[in-house]
């Protein structure tokens, strides 16, 4: 859209018409108000100078009539007030009263000093003020009009002269009419000088609100990304950082938000060493950049990088890097890999699902007619085969149901956590014959936590199953522990005397799909993580020790920490409340 100023047919001095006032703006109003200031008080400047000189030649001569020095008072009164109390209206088609108390006022005065010649002073040259003010404030047909009557009172008073006394009257008339000349030029061309300067405010004044919101935008998109961007000079001083580039080069301590170099610290050495490259040979499509700092956490980063071009002569051009750290990108193809495996999975398993049935079935009548052992024993590796593909089928589907299931916090039980654990303990303990190797310890009496009932089963029993798999047959082997502190968490231990894990499997110790042995999905750890999240519990691993008979033996253990219900909040002391 075109910014709207003032055109050839418009004018400062009437009431704006409803297309103006659609079209013009705050910003327009505020720029003529100035310039409408600017022209009054120059007004009141020059009336005081008129009445200073009228002033001085009366009191120093006693030849100028006393009312030139009371009309120049008067004139300046009137420019004191139109300054002070008036106020410009806005741009119209046609001119109101503050034509009249303006452009008109200084016309009469000067007119009238120019017919009565009342001092041997010029004061044709005066009437160039009202000139340029209508030409200025006004439209064109107003600047030009006005200097048309400054036309016919130069041309009248040299007509009227001339009727009383032809000596002298041509070059008279002919300096009326080169005045008046100029003075309709000086109209004209002001006009058209205002005209332009307005549209060339108005572009201005567009183009730099434009570009104030592309920079706000620009900033609120760079602030926001997750990837880091660094804008460096050839001097490697950083001119703009990121927060997200300022969390990958260090702390808020040692990365101000104001201009560094990156030669500051010998972390950045190959960062510095990539801004060299960009800015001789060209851009950097892909680098991998490793931070050392001490003895803190490397950081691994993958740099891409821009070169700005030289804008002007003293301009530089600069690199643009952008940074993204490696450990998240992993996680997120690693996470959209396992989404993508698990998808597949789970169509998978519905697949074999309904053929495992047919299988099982299939060979449980066989094994009814079988009577030679070798039959016998063949059978019963179908049905164990069977059975344990079966349950990596109900493990897929299992998560499966996790990730798809909505349950939210309010839908969430408040169960008696030793209570519960004691009778699922009991359960798996009754099933596998292992009462010798488990020994329980409940120190959480009473207490409640979040949890569903059923997850608190199947969390309990994959971490049991677990625990049986590697642990020795020595009494005391598998321990669970519950323990509680007032007003801190709830905890869940169970502890077995397994070996110990290996680096490489402790990393991925909770992903999906992975598992040390070849006969388990890699799923029943990964079910414990997702379904705790669930509930806002937490999972995790350590290797400790524990007493086994008089004798300490390290062992694997899995810690769950729970929530308490808010309703145990009332429970807190009376100096941890919050009395309103």
């Amino acid at each position: 859209m075109t910014p709207s100023g003032p055109s050839e047919g418009a004018s400062w001095f009437g009431p704006p018409s409803q297309l103006v006032k659609r079209s013009a703006t705050q910003a327009d109003n505020a720029g003529f108000a100035r310039l409408w200031a600017t022209f009054m008080t120059a007004r009141v400047v020059f009336a005081a100078a008129l009445f200073l000189l009228h002033g001085a030649l009366y009191l120093a001569t006693h030849g100028l009539p006393s009312w030139v020095p009371l009309l120049s008072a008067a004139y300046l009164g009137i420019t004191v007030l139109v300054r002070w109390l008036a106020r410009p209206g806005g741009r119209g088609r046609l001119f109101d009263a503050q034509w009249v108390y303006s452009v008109g006022v200084d016309l009469a005065f000067f007119g009238a000093l120019h017919l009565a010649q009342p001092s041997p002073i010029n004061y044709t040259p005066l009437f160039a003020l009202p000139v340029l003010v209508a030409s200025v404030l006004g439209s064109r047909a107003l600047g030009v009009g006005s200097a048309a009557l400054v036309t016919v009172l130069l041309l009248g008073q040299v007509a009227w002269a001339d009727s009383r006394s032809l000596a002298g009257s041509a070059p008279d008339l002919a300096q009326a009419g080169l005045t008046s000349a100029g003075l309709l030029a000086l109209g004209w061309l002001t006009n058209l000088l205002s005209i332009r300067l307005a549209r060339e405010e108005a572009l201005a004044r567009a183009s730099r609100a434009e570009a104030q919101l592309q920079a706000v935008v620009s900033n609120m998109v760079i602030e926001g990304l997750p990837d880091g961007v660094l804008v460096v000079d050839s001097d490697y001083v950083v001119q703009a950082a990121n927060p997200a580039a300022h969390m990958m080069l260090g702390s808020d301590s040692e990365v101000t938000p104001h201009a560094f170099s990156i030669d500051d610290d010998p972390a950045w050495f190959q960062l510095a060493q990539l801004v060299q490259l960009t800015l001789v040979d060209g851009p950097v499509d892909a680098a991998e950049v490793t931070l050392r700092h001490g003895d803190r956490q490397v950081s691994r980063l993958q740099v891409r990088t821009e070169r700005t071009p030289a804008l002007g002569e003293m301009a530089r051009p600069m690199c643009v890097m952008f940074l993204q750290d490696l450990r998240e990108m992993e996680a997120r193809l690693r996470t959209e890999k396992l989404a993508a495996m698990g998808r597949m999975s789970a169509a998978v398993a519905h697949e074999i699902r309904n053929p495992l049935a047919a299988i099982s079935q299939a060979n449980a009548l066989l094994a009814e007619d079988l009577q030679q052992p070798v039959h016998q024993r063949l059978a019963s590796m179908v049905r164990q085969n069977a059975e344990r593909l079966g349950h990596i089928v109900d493990d897929v589907l299992d998560v499966v149901r996790v990730e798809q299931s909505g349950e939210s916090a309010a839908e969430r039980d408040e169960v008696e956590l030793d209570a519960q654990a004691a009778a699922l303990c009991a359960d798996w303990v009754g099933q596998h014959g292992a009462g010798a190797r488990v020994r329980l310890s409940w120190n959480a009496p009473e207490t409640e936590v979040y949890f569903s009932t059923e997850h608190l089963r199947r969390v309990l029993v994959n971490l049991l199953d677990n625990a049986a798999r590697y642990a020795s047959q020595r009494e005391g082997a598998i321990q669970v522990t519950t323990h509680a502190v007032d007003y801190g968490p709830v905890m869940l231990m169970v502890w077995s005397d397994g070996p110990a894990m290996e680096p490489s499997v402790r990393r991925h110790l909770f992903e999906p799909f992975f598992s040390s042995e070849s006969r388990s999905s890699g799923l029943g750890l990964f079910i414990c993580r997702e379904l705790c999240e669930r509930h806002g519990a937490e999972i995790a691993y350590e290797r400790t020790q524990r007493a086994q008979g008089d004798v300490l033996v390290d062992g694997n253990e899995f810690f769950l920490s729970f929530q308490r219900p808010r309703a145990s909040d009332s429970m807190l002391p009376l100096d941890a409340m919050d009395f309103q």
